[in-house]
């Protein structure tokens, strides 16, 4: 084997002993470092934001019906026509019930008839003693025919007035023939039919019964601390606000004004009343449904908020975990503020930017170094519960 031969021979292991240590800081390095991470656990998690928020007092109340109404009859007789269908939403002034008019329309036709006989015999009267006066000026007459005279007209003017009251009498009974409604509302279904007596008077069956639908009282009972940090609110130009929300919806969609209170705080309970106006133009909404109210109890301030699912519970005392500093888990009691939405506000315990962990939770310790896949925040559709204010 010759030099030159050996020589080639050494070249070529050493820059294979080169290529070999190139390839080997190649996979060996991330290997080891992949060997190490993978003895962490995966966990996601979302950070605590801040938002302007408003907190909120929650009541249960109750629809109720700014008016409610009994149709009856004023006068008697027999229904001769219904002009509504059961349920149906009726105006003020339509008409509901025909009682039969002949008899009444007859007896407009005396009252007429007796008024102009009336009035005839008022108009001779006057007549005559216009002719008294100039008679009595050339002493033709005497006082005493004079003042039978003047006393026959003021008779007969008093006979007018007395027939025109029974026009007016006899034109309002047979008006009172057509039963309208009182107000506009949904009316229930009828409770008499037609060929069925009906009497006059306040003793008279009912006939049928509307709830005014618009607007809406909603009705709930508030706490002490409400009704004095809103009794001023009532004597200005724009009232107090209130969110309304019903059995089958998330959060609160209508908005009410703050109406009234009433005149004293429940000794037993230690709540008082207050009503706020619903506008119900659709007339969907009834008297009698369950309703959600919400006042709100401050004024806007900024918070740090989380999801409201990321809360964890030990015991009596609320904490979640967080990903700190060097990626180890901490252990954070929390102190609760009031619900927006889907958020909820975070007292104490959190700051703006903190990864709460959201998925992983129950696989970590405090104290444990994991490996954070995602960081995700509360999107804004979440404080839809704040928006209302």
């Amino acid at each position: 084997m010759t030099i030159s031969f050996k020589l080639r021979m050494l070249c070529l292991t050493g820059t294979l002993a080169v290529i070999g240590l190139f390839l080997s800081k190649q996979s060996v390095i991330p290997g080891a470092y992949a060997l190490e991470t993978s003895n962490f656990k995966t966990v996601r998690t979302t950070s605590a934001v801040v938002h302007t928020v408003n907190d909120w007092v929650e009541f249960s109340g109750k629809l109720e019906a700014t008016d409610e109404v009994t149709v009856r009859s004023k006068v008697t007789g027999s229904i001769v026509d219904v002009k509504f269908r059961d349920g149906q939403l009726v105006r003020k002034g339509d008409i509901l019930f025909i009682i039969d008019p002949a008899p009444y329309k007859t007896e407009l036709a005396r009252a007429r008839a007796a008024y102009a006989q009336a009035k005839a015999k008022q108009d001779l009267a006057l007549l005559d003693l216009s002719r008294g006066k100039k008679l009595i000026g050339t002493h033709a007459i005497s006082q005493r025919d004079y003042d039978v005279l003047n006393n026959a007209a003021r008779e007969s003017k008093a006979a007018r007035e007395i027939a025109e009251a029974e026009v007016e009498s006899a034109r309002l009974s047979e008006s009172y023939t057509r039963i309208t409604a009182p107000v506009t509302g949904r009316i229930s279904r009828a409770e008499l039919t037609v060929g069925n007596l009906v009497a006059a008077g306040i003793d008279s069956p009912v006939l049928a019964s509307i709830v005014a639908l618009d607007p809406l009282y909603v009705a709930f009972n508030a706490d002490e601390r409400t009704y004095l940090n809103y009794i001023d609110k009532l004597s200005n130009k724009d009232k107090p606000e209130v969110l309304v929300g019903l059995a089958d919806e998330k959060d609160y969609p209508h908005k009410a004004i703050l109406h009234s209170v009433d005149n004293h705080l429940s000794t037993e309970t230690g709540t008082i009343r207050m009503r706020a106006l619903l506008d119900n133009p659709t007339s969907r909404l009834l008297p009698g449904l369950q309703a959600r109210v919400r006042l709100q109890a401050s004024k806007s301030y900024t918070a740090v908020m989380i999801d409201q699912t990321l809360i964890r519970t030990d015991q009596d005392r609320r904490y979640v975990l967080v990903v700190g500093n060097n990626d180890k888990v901490e252990y954070r009691p929390l102190e609760l503020g009031n619900r927006q939405g889907e958020l909820i506000v975070v007292k104490k315990g959190l700051n703006k930017g903190d990864r709460v962990i959201s998925d992983g939770a129950q696989l970590v310790s405090p104290g444990e170094t994991v490996v954070v896949s995602k960081d995700e925040s509360p999107s804004s559709k979440s404080r839809e519960g704040n928006k209302s204010s």
